[in-house]
């Protein structure tokens, strides 16, 4: 799996014009299934990702975590994660799991944010939508657990 996770002031997501998700400090999720991943790797980047110590302490270094500054989560599916653009000028996506993979793993996903506490705002797996956050700092995190081996 793979997540793009962004610290935020605030993120929404829609759908045919209507806000379906919307959160104010804490994290928007870009996550991204791939064919060969399952329930363990769900669980393990959920760990990693809602654990991640990276809000500002009174000295201003990066050491709370989520829950210590009461954030919330924003998780968007996000194929294009798996892209390969290594031929030509056209994405390919063979990378990406198909939908009887991937939304069962994001479906997880929500699940394991909510077993952790957090409540997620999600967008809608497959409709095309409209991504909006302010990014805070910026900071910005590939996770990809292929690199955890």
């Amino acid at each position: 799996m793979r997540a793009v996770l962004t610290r935020v002031a605030g993120a929404s997501v829609s759908v045919d014009g209507a806000v379906c998700g919307r959160i104010g400090r804490g994290f928007l999720i870009l996550l991204g299934v791939a064919p060969g991943d399952t329930p363990e790797t769900c669980r393990k980047l959920a760990d990693k990702a809602l654990g991640l110590r990276i809000f500002s302490d009174e000295a201003g270094k990066m050491n709370r975590s989520l829950a210590d500054v009461g954030g919330e989560v924003l998780v968007v599916s996000q194929f294009t994660l798996y892209g390969d653009c290594r031929k030509g000028r056209r994405p390919s996506f063979t990378g990406a799991a198909g939908p009887d993979v991937a939304v069962p793993l994001y479906e997880q996903f929500l699940d394991e944010c909510r077993a952790r506490g957090f409540e997620p705002a999600h967008g809608e797996f497959g409709a095309h939508m409209e991504v909006e956050s302010v990014n805070d700092g910026p900071v910005t995190l590939i996770l990809d657990t292929d690199a955890w081996v």
